[in-house]
Order: structure tokens, then sequence, then C-alpha cells
């Protein structure tokens, strides 16, 4: 059964790219599972930044089984226009967000990571019952970029008439290509926090259109938001309250709500981007409880 599976990783191959996925499996398995997209402005991550691995492990403690990805990602063009990092305790490095790069391995824009997600979920329902989870309750999440994307493939399944998926998990994440305007309350914060924490819009603009590679920016898939998005899944979405992405959740909240869709949404006041990459953070901790809260109470109306 799941509690003596070990982690595991699977190669597969969509949009003409080969990917891998990673599978926890939760050892007191609850039937949820989780497919799990990190961020990384698109051009970096892998499986073992804590916003992947730490992430799948605490929410695998918690019963749900994750499918953690690493997708294909977004070329390098636009990493001359981000903010040089400093260091900030218990998140990666200067040196490891360099190292996750990967100089040798294969990028591709748009469209690629998208596919590639929805065909992580395909595989997560085909073997859900091996790691003791259940076909109709298998979700997709993901922060940052990783929601983004988690975002875009809840839709393209909606039209594709899939069948069992869940919900759909958005933690701080980005779905406009042009960001919505700070209100003044959110500027007071960010104006208090260094430059490297910030997303400023020729940053963010340079990140969104590298991502595209000459795709419209009006793309539903490409970036949801803005868009009306009756039938998707149902959503947490997750923000952090001193983030420059949060105008972009918060709107995407509004399309879902006003689209029929059920959604929950989330601020965690105190708390900055890309939280889930600090080991130990409370907040972490905190946002893995509602996933798995969320997750189960899906469940349990799929089930009834």
């Amino acid at each position: 059964m799941a509690d003596t599976l070990p982690i595991t990783d699977v190669e597969l191959s969509a949009a003409e790219h080969d990917f891998r996925l990673r599978v926890y499996p939760a050892p007191q398995p609850d039937g949820t599972v989780l497919v799990w997209l990190h961020g990384g402005a698109f051009m970096f991550g892998d499986f073992d930044m804590p916003e992947a691995d730490e992430t799948a492990r605490q929410l695998a403690r918690r019963g749900t089984t994750v499918v953690s990805l690493d997708y294909t990602l977004a070329p390098t063009d636009a990493i001359p226009a981000l903010p040089v990092p400093e260091p900030v305790e218990g998140m990666p490095s200067p040196e490891e967000l360099i190292a996750s790069y990967g100089g040798d391995r294969a990028r591709a824009p748009y469209p690629v990571a998208s596919l590639q997600a929805v065909a992580a979920f395909d595989w997560a329902r085909a073997h859900a019952a091996e790691f003791g989870g259940r076909t109709d309750a298998v979700a997709i999440g993901g922060a940052s970029a990783g929601g983004n994307l988690a975002a875009g493939a809840a839709l393209r399944l909606r039209d594709r008439g899939a069948a069992g998926l869940l919900a759909q998990v958005l933690v701080y994440p980005v779905l406009h290509a042009v960001l919505p305007e700070p209100d003044d309350e959110l500027a007071a914060i960010l104006a208090q926090q260094p430059p490297a924490l910030r997303f400023p819009p020729e940053a963010t603009r340079a990140i969104n259109a590298n991502y595209l590679g000459g795709a419209s920016p009006d793309e539903l898939y490409a970036f949801p938001g803005g868009h009306r998005v009756r039938g998707a899944a149902p959503a947490l979405v997750v923000a952090s309250e001193g983030d420059e992405l949060r105008p972009s959740a918060e709107a995407y909240v509004g399309d879902l709500a006003g689209s029929g869709v059920d959604v929950e949404y989330v601020k965690e006041r105190g708390a900055i981007h890309g939280y889930l990459n600090v080991v130990g953070d409370v907040t972490a901790a905190r946002t893995a409880d509602r996933i798995s809260r969320f997750l189960n109470e899906r469940a349990a109306e799929a089930n009834a």
C-alpha cells in the first residue's frame, strides 16, 4: 500500500519535449491526489527547490499524494531584466538560483509547459489508485508561475471535456500578462520591501513576454486573468499580503466568482511572495493545512 511506497521519478513526453514527474505517495492516503507545479518565473526551478519538494512532503504527510512536475522551462532571455536577488534566510541563494537555470537542459516557450501539465494530470488520474488515490479526486495546483500553469491547464481540461479534475489550487499566482496596479494599501507595503523582493513592471513584462515566445498575451491558456472562465474547476486561491502579484490573484478570484465558479480566497497576512520556499515557515505549514482541508472537502462532495 501507499505507506510502503518510495518517492519515485517517472519519465514522460508531451508537446514534443521530455519531462519528469516525481511522485510523493502519502503514507496514510486520504484518496486525494495533487499535481503540483513549482514557480520560478517560468525560467528556473526544479524538483529540489522547497516550493516543490518541501511542499510535496508537507501535503503527503497530511494524506495527499503529490505528483510534482519538472516541466520544460522557458528560455532564459529575460534573466537580465530581473532584480539581483539578495540572500533571504531559508530561501534559495543566488548561486542556487543560477544553478537551477540548468544551462544544459532543453527549453521552450508557451505552450509546452502548459501541455505538459495536462499530460501530468492524465498520468496522475490513470495511476491514482496505485498510490491510494481516487480517480475522481485528482486536483492540479502550483505556486507563482506554477499557479499560472495550473490555471491554464484547468481551463484546457474544461475545454477538452475531461472528467475528473477535482479542483485547482493557485498559490500567489501570476495570471495576467500585465499585472493590475496595486492599491494604496499594497503600494505602501511594497515600498518597505527591498528591491530584490519586488516585481517591477519592466521585469514582469520581460518574464511574461519571454514565456509567451511570440504568442498573444490575450491567449486564454497562457494568462487566464481577464477572461470568462465559466465551467472551470472549483478553486482555492492563496495570495501573500506583501506581494506585487496579489492584485492578479484577487482579480482572478473575481473572474472565477463572476463566472459562477466556486472559489475560496485567502490572503496570508504578513507573507511575501515565495514563502513556500522557506523551509519551516509557519505560513507555508498553514497553507499546506488549507490545501489539505480544501481537497478533502471537495473530495467528500465528489463522493456524496
